[in-house]
């Protein structure tokens, strides 16, 4: 009922930036939060930062100013700046989305495909 499209993902070289992106579509009412998690390597998956409908956000202790979370309410998009990357950074990105669906007024919790984010020199 809700697809999330990541988009972003690529090489870039420490203390370099790349934008992804992950736009929600289907049978949503309403988005109540997007966010990112990360998974690297033999580690679980981990929050990166996340934006409530109503503006706040919230960031791993990790990517704090280094990473900016926003949000295109019109287009249930959802974006994630990455700035200073370090090679730590890498990992697979997820978009996770919590929504209202229609027409059952039904709570859900979906995730992307996962987009790539590799740090190296």
């Amino acid at each position: 009922q809700v697809q999330l499209v990541e988009s972003g993902g690529g090489l870039v070289q420490p203390g370099g930036s790349l934008r992804l992106s992950c736009a929600a579509s289907g049978n949503i009412f309403s988005i109540n939060a997007m966010g990112w998690y990360r998974q690297a390597p033999g580690k679980e998956r981990e929050l990166v930062a996340s934006i409530i409908s109503g503006g706040p956000t919230n960031y791993a202790d990790s990517v704090k100013g280094r990473f900016t979370i926003s949000r295109d309410g019109r287009k249930n998009t959802v974006y994630l700046q990455l700035n200073s990357l370090k090679p730590e950074d890498t990992a697979v990105y997820f978009c996770n989305a919590r929504v209202i669906v229609a027409p059952e007024f039904r709570y859900l919790e979906d995730w992307g495909q996962g987009t790539l984010v590799t740090v190296s020199s």
